[in-house]
């Protein structure tokens, strides 16, 4: 497998609503809730877009055990400094019935910028994402590493299928976070880029047109990290469960490490057409784990079950180097059998008839394991 010289490190970010427990509602209250968490985590919790937000960051890690205390750690102080305000802590892509037009973007000059620039769009943006780093060390291979891990990307967004409400209303879609999402410019799969010249060629042009003012402002599926040595993953919903997200932390491990060996071992990546990658983003966002999937390899659809089996024969190898494979697959299958956060939060709703419901149900879940 990898030399050593690549730690294959790992880091998660994740974006939490703050939640009135009277009304259900969000609750634009991040200014208190993050005075209360900065006395014990500083920086690893700060703003997000709105003020009903708030983003947790862990350390680098280097296993999926660290990654489980850091996500329990991190998500029982922010639920504990909520509570000190009077509020409670969500994990979900969207929520349930909250209206755009009730909600307040933070006062930063980064926002307030993306405010006046995108407009509607920033004002709409009460989403909810889970982002993951991946340490490579060389940043031209980790261009190449991302030409091989595109076509998988797909079946990370529909594992992580957690937003199926969106004011009020039953979406269709097992993630409407991605269709909300989706309208940003500089949103959905990553080009195929041949080289980090290539790549600096591109953010350039942006640059030179206007369109962005620097390549943190690149919103792809998966980026470039420009603050750290890393693949940044940023396709998924945020998870409803701390197990959930160490599942998800542990195959995106696989797929860099499993990518970046058919990069050294001189694997050409396939230039996969970016119509169907966003194709089979549209169908893991529309269907989660409750259709077929598009595998873009082979151009067909395949059931969400069989597609599943594939990924995890194909990371098995990298799964098994970290001493990842049981833990991973083992949930794995569980998704497959009990429904992603969308199917559960519809079966709530499916059960009781109330949206507060939905949302009381994800309050717990967000807290499961973090005790």
């Amino acid at each position: 497998m990898a030399p050593s010289a690549e730690a294959f490190t790992i880091g998660v970010e994740e974006e939490y609503q703050i939640i009135d427990p009277v009304t259900r509602e969000l609750s634009s209250d991040a200014i208190a809730v993050l005075q209360e968490a900065h006395k014990t985590l500083g920086k690893e919790v700060q703003h997000e877009m709105h003020l009903a937000q708030i983003e947790v960051a862990t350390p680098v890690c280097h296993t999926l055990a660290q990654v489980r205390s850091e996500l329990a750690y991190l998500r029982r102080t922010v639920i504990t400094a909520a509570a000190t305000r009077n509020k409670l802590i969500a994990a979900s892509g969207t929520h349930p019935f909250s209206h755009w037009s009730h909600q307040r973007i933070s006062p930063s000059e980064r926002y307030m910028q993306l405010d006046e620039e995108y407009q509607q769009l920033s004002r709409e943006q009460s989403i909810f994402g889970c982002h993951v780093h991946v340490g490579l060390s060389d940043r031209e291979i980790t261009i190449q590493v991302m030409n091989h891990m595109r076509p998988w990307l797909p079946l990370l967004l529909a594992l992580s299928s957690n937003s199926p409400f969106w004011w009020g209303t039953d979406t269709g879609y097992a993630s409407f976070r991605t269709m909300v999402w989706s309208r940003w410019p500089l949103s959905g799969p990553a080009p195929f880029l041949s080289s980090l010249a290539d790549y600096q060629s591109l953010v350039a042009s942006l640059i030179a047109v206007g369109s962005i003012e620097d390549p943190t402002k690149i919103y792809w599926d998966m980026r470039l990290s420009e603050r750290f040595n890393t693949v940044e993953v940023r396709i998924m919903d945020i998870f409803m469960t701390i197990d959930d997200a160490v599942m998800a932390v542990g195959l995106i491990r696989a797929l860099v490490r499993t990518c970046y060996e058919q990069v050294v071992q001189g694997i050409p990546a396939p230039p996969v057409r970016q119509d169907l990658l966003r194709a089979a983003n549209w169908r893991a966002a529309r269907y989660g784990l409750d259709a077929q999937l598009i595998d873009p390899l082979a151009q067909s659809s395949v059931a969400a079950a069989q597609r599943m089996q594939q990924f995890l024969h194909f990371l098995r190898p990298a799964l098994e180097a970290q001493a990842d494979w049981e833990e991973v697959s083992v949930h794995v299958h569980r998704i497959l059998y009990e429904g992603t956060g969308a199917a559960r939060q519809r079966a709530i709703y499916q059960r009781t008839g109330q949206l507060h419901a939905v949302v009381d149900f994800i309050v717990a879940e967000t807290a499961k394991g973090s005790r």
